[in-house]
């Protein structure tokens, strides 16, 4: 048995859609956005006929992906079929590239509805195998996780789960946030090493001079202070994996050694002689990009293909806005387990909100305002008063943002990217009178990590002390 739901101000819109599914099939109607919402919240439906008049009418021209968000966010599996007029047509169509299953041009033919209903419930049940093959390979509490409307997601999921079983080296590449860390345990999770050690090392808050002592350890006397042997982290991975994080930091020395495990296998610790086997399987992650540091000169080229036998791409959360619903919905059963609160919905103006924002920090930035949020609410649902004012702040409309339409779009986000960046350090130097250690505290990042930006971006301190 189906369950459809049509929104439609025409009756005989509804008739003709009725009397194409069979007796046992529920149906219903609404005549407007709003009452179908409510609906939705009560029912769960298979499919969902609506007018693209009153789809579009709530919602700023061409967002039809805004538009169909508040269906999904009821039931992510809706099958939404828009019904247009033939004047129409390319807007419905730009409907379905926002994420609609189909469209159906009035007047309504029974035929028309009779194939999609069989070609959209073929894909369903295609999907629905292909979400079963890949549910038997991820382990259930990794399913939360994998779950994405976004294709580059998808693709970046794929390709983890193709290699988490051989014994490849990979290198994880996406914005600070984005989620690296988490795939490099699900990696390991389904790996032949699950059952060995997953040694994490964020490799850019570890100081120049105590890296390759954390990394490859030391012997008793190797530099002033060690005062005892120390195990490396190389060693403590032993049968399991090792998960570099931020590896464009690592010093030059650290980049020989850690070449020379790569292509040897083997090891010394700091002040030893010892030659030590390294049996640990390397997860590398960066949100820079390597090749250009090794055009640069900032990185060896050698060890960058050697990082870069297998690469996976994890898109920004700015460009996977489908997936909010799911993250949120699984940073609100977390916080419902760790507070005694029970929050299960956010307010829509909070979601609307979530689109139009750009997300710097990524999923990162999203779990700390929800939690924020989950803290500060004191209603069963988190409202807009919970969040930061600047979250609801409209955006600067793209025309008045000044481009260079001759550049590729990596090359115009990246300046867009460079620009924001170099700003943000002059302000937050600017605030703290120049001083490195509090800017950087205030940053999230480690003072190392700040002069290295400050250099990438021509800035010196001095200038800032004469601002107070």
């Amino acid at each position: 048995m189906s369950t459809i739901l049509v929104v439609s101000k025409e009756k005989e819109v509804f008739r003709t859609i009725e009397a194409c599914f069979l007796l046992d099939d529920k149906i219903d109607d609404a005549s407007n956005r709003d009452v179908a919402l409510e609906m939705l919240r009560k029912v769960h439906y298979d499919f969902l006929f609506i007018d693209l008049g009153i789809l579009r009418g709530s919602v700023p021209a061409n967002s039809y992906k805004t538009a169909l968000q508040p269906f999904w966010q009821e039931h992510p599996n809706l099958e939404i079929i828009v019904m247009s007029s033939q004047e129409m047509i390319r807007e419905a169509v730009m409907v379905v590239k926002a994420g609609a299953s189909n469209y159906l041009t009035y007047p309504i033919n029974a035929d028309e509805i009779k194939h999609i209903k069989e070609t959209v419930h073929a894909a369903s049940l295609m999907q629905s195998e292909l979400d079963y093959l890949r549910d038997q390979f991820w382990q259930i509490d990794s399913l939360e996780f994998v779950q994405t409307k976004n294709p580059t997601m998808k693709k970046a999921l794929d390709k983890a789960r193709s290699v988490a079983p051989t014994k490849s080296t990979v290198l994880l590449i996406s914005e600070t946030g984005a989620g690296k860390s988490v795939l490099a345990r699900l990696i390991h999770r389904h790996s032949n090493r699950r059952n060995e050690s997953f040694i994490s090392v964020h490799c850019g808050a570890i100081p120049d001079t105590l890296l390759e002592s954390e990394l490859f350890g030391h012997e008793k006397g190797a530099f002033t202070g060690a005062y005892r042997k120390k195990i490396g982290k190389f060693e403590l991975a032993k049968g399991g994996t090792i998960f570099l994080d931020e590896i464009g930091t690592i010093t030059p020395s650290a980049q020989i050694k850690l070449l020379q495990i790569l292509q040897d296998g083997t090891f010394q610790r700091v002040g030893g002689e010892e030659t030590i086997q390294a049996d640990a399987r390397i997860i590398s992650a960066t949100n820079t990009d390597l090749k250009k540091m090794c055009d640069e000169g900032q990185f060896r080229k050698d060890l960058y293909y050697r990082l870069n036998v297998f690469p996976i791409e994890m898109p920004p959360l700015r460009e996977r806005i489908e997936d909010i619903f799911y993250l949120v919905e699984i940073f609100l059963k977390k916080m419902n387990k760790v507070y005694s609160k029970e929050i299960h919905k956010v307010h829509p103006d909070v979601l609307k909100a979530f689109q139009n924002y750009s997300w710097p920090g990524n999923i990162r930035e999203l779990e700390n305002l929800i939690e924020r949020a989950y803290i500060l609410e004191t209603s069963s649902v988190l409202t807009p008063e919970s969040f930061p004012r600047e979250l609801f702040e409209e955006r600067v409309p793209l025309a008045s943002l000044q481009v260079d339409s001759s550049l590729t779009i990596s090359e115009v986000r990246q300046r867009a990217i460079d620009d924001i960046e170099r700003n943000y350090l002059k302000e937050l130097l600017a605030n703290n009178n120049g001083r490195i250690n509090d800017s950087a505290k205030a940053a999230g990042i480690t003072p190392r990590q700040l002069h290295k930006l400050m250099k990438k971006h021509g800035i010196r301190k001095e200038k800032f002390r004469l601002l107070k």
